[in-house]
């Protein structure tokens, strides 16, 4: 048995114990970024321990995907994984000392076994919600083992952490009412409690509890949508903590430095899905063209050019939009906006504008973002009028569309054949 209510460990200890009976939810990877930014700030150690002992519902996917969730969003451990299934000498151990010390006693009804509860008032100190009282004396008695002889949670959680000399247990507010339970089994085991933090949930935006048919609650459909882990990591550290000022976007240094009770909100967070779309495309927007290249070749159409890439590195919030925002660079015959077209058609001089632009762009000698802005400025003057007056239909007949990626670097690199051929193509059809 380990002795540490007498010798404390010498650093910071935390855990995550999640369950594998399903997918790694955004609730518990929360869970565990905190843990494990607690324990890099304090230079402790964080612990992975799989809860498994409900083996009808664990299953080997969902512990992979719970590992696989961990190490993307950079989670590591320095302890574990351990497996509840496979300490049953442990629990064993600790059970003798509680049946030795009188507080368990069988269940007459159901044959389980319960935990004799001092029926006290406990007060403990959350770092979270605060100083907390809670009078047990009208409570029942918590079952700890079942008639089949397995462990109740209670006792199991209460057990690894004495073992693994956990200091300071951070984990969501669902659990508050848990902890005196807890801390009677503390008591009665004679070793000293840990420290507690109880996090605020994770709701919505309309203020509902998250669920997992939310989108967004699986950790797995983040790279699957092209989310950048250090920008998911991010915007999970800001729901239950802030920085005290108005930013938002912060490096894993900035968040480390920072990262202590002071900083944790006892509030509960609503979790919107378009803000970690936002934060993602800042963290998108400063990768260099060859990084963003290298993360958004997967999303790509197949047989896209890379030199096309960093054309849209500024417009998506996400790599799984890379597809449609190349489309209209990609294909001659991508769908003219209707609401474009009709801006065009219905201006008089846009049809002489167009026409000779692409007279102009056929007869430029070479194909360089310099040869075209230059043959658009000489186009514009021999029309009598601005450059800037013909840069919108250009890109309308160009690409189909009213907003798009950088427009001379995107004709240059579709290339003055295409780029011509799709100017008449659409003239023809605008002005029909």
């Amino acid at each position: 048995m380990a002795a540490w209510g007498i010798n404390p460990p010498p650093m910071v200890k935390t855990r995550f114990a999640p369950s594998p009976t399903g997918y790694l939810h955004v609730g518990g990877a929360r869970t565990a970024l905190f843990n494990w930014l607690y324990a890099r700030a304090n230079g402790g150690h964080f612990v992975l321990r799989v809860e498994d002992t409900d083996a009808a519902r664990n299953t080997e996917e969902a512990r992979e995907a719970i590992f696989g969730g961990l190490s993307w969003l950079g989670i590591d451990w320095d302890e574990g994984p351990f497996y509840q299934s496979q300490r049953q000498e442990i629990y064993d151990r600790y059970w003798k000392i509680l049946e030795d010390g009188g507080y368990i006693y069988p269940d007459p009804e159901s044959g389980a076994l319960r935990f004799r509860s001092p029926k006290e008032t406990l007060t403990f100190e959350d770092k979270v919600c605060g100083e907390i009282t809670v009078d047990r004396s009208a409570e029942p008695d918590m079952t700890l083992r079942r008639p089949d002889g397995s462990y109740i949670f209670h006792f199991v959680n209460v057990v690894d952490d004495i073992e693994m000399g956990i200091t300071h247990v951070i984990r969501g507010e669902d659990h508050l009412m848990n902890t005196p339970k807890h801390l009677e089994i503390y008591k009665a085991l004679g070793a000293k409690p840990p420290v507690f933090a109880h996090i605020p949930l994770i709701l919505n935006e309309d203020g509902s509890k998250m669920s997992k048919r939310d989108q967004g609650a699986a950790v797995a459909s983040y790279p699957a949508e092209g989310f950048l882990p250090d920008a998911v990591r991010n915007y999970l550290c800001l729901l239950g903590w802030n920085p005290k000022d108005d930013r938002e976007k912060l490096s894993l240094e900035d968040i480390l430095a920072l990262f202590d009770w002071d900083h944790l909100n006892s509030s509960n967070a609503k979790f919107g899905l378009e803000k970690c779309q936002w934060l993602n495309g800042q963290y998108l927007a400063e990768l260099s063209p060859q990084e963003f290249t290298e993360a958004a070749m997967p999303f790509a159409p197949e047989g896209t050019s890379p030199a096309l890439l960093p054309l849209v590195q500024q417009k998506v919030r996400t790599l799984s939009e890379v597809k449609e925002w190349l489309r209209p660079i990609l294909e001659d015959d991508f769908p003219t906006n209707p609401e474009a077209a009709a801006k065009i058609s219905s201006n008089p001089d846009a049809k002489s504008y167009l026409e000779a632009i692409a007279t102009a762009l056929a007869e430029t000698s070479e194909w360089t973002q310099d040869s075209i802005k230059q043959a658009v400025a000489t186009t514009a003057a021999t029309l009598g009028t601005k450059p800037g007056k013909l840069m919108f239909p250009l890109r309308v007949a160009s690409s189909g569309v009213a907003q798009g990626t950088d427009l001379l670097a995107t004709l240059e690199l579709v290339g003055q054949e295409r780029t011509v051929t799709r100017i008449r193509s659409r003239v023809a059809s605008i002005f029909a």
